[in-house]
Formats: structure tokens, sequence, C-alpha cells
């Protein structure tokens, strides 16, 4: 099991409030389809709009990215200038 976080603002706008959640992942694509099971839609919305920690170590959103046992992986807003 994992633990999937979410900031207060992202979890207002797509989770109903709920910023925590336990789910059986063994890669990012694998959390990213049981946040989408949860929440349809969900899925691609982090996908566009995030960057991930995992386990404190940032990552680009790649889908093979593995997620042990027990991680935090913890959805931000990405911040976009130019």
């Amino acid at each position: 099991m994992a633990k999937v976080v979410f900031t207060s603002g992202f979890a207002r706008r797509y989770t109903g409030g709920v910023r925590e959640f336990e789910v059986e992942a063994k890669n990012l694509r694998g959390v990213l389809k049981a946040m989408d099971a949860l929440f349809p839609g969900l899925g691609a919305h982090l996908e566009e709009e995030t960057t991930v920690a995992i386990n404190g170590e940032y990552h680009e959103t790649g889908y093979f990215q593995p997620v042990p046992p027990g991680a935090e992986v913890f959805f931000i807003p990405r911040i976009e200038g130019g």
C-alpha cells in the first residue's frame, strides 16, 4: 500500500476535500489508475497538472516510476512560468 497525498486546494477541486488515500500500486501508473478508479478523470488531471514526489524525491509524472510498499506519493500542482 502507498499513501497518496494532495494539497488542500487540489483536494477541494477534485476529491471533495479528502487529502489522503491508501492505494495498492507498484508504480506511478498504478497510483494514477487507482485514483482514476476512485474519481473518474482524476488520472488525467494528475498527469497534466502536477509534479510528484515519492518519499520526498521529485519526479516527472512517469508511468513506470517505482512506488515501494509504504511509500508516500505527494502530488504537487505544477508551477509554470515563462
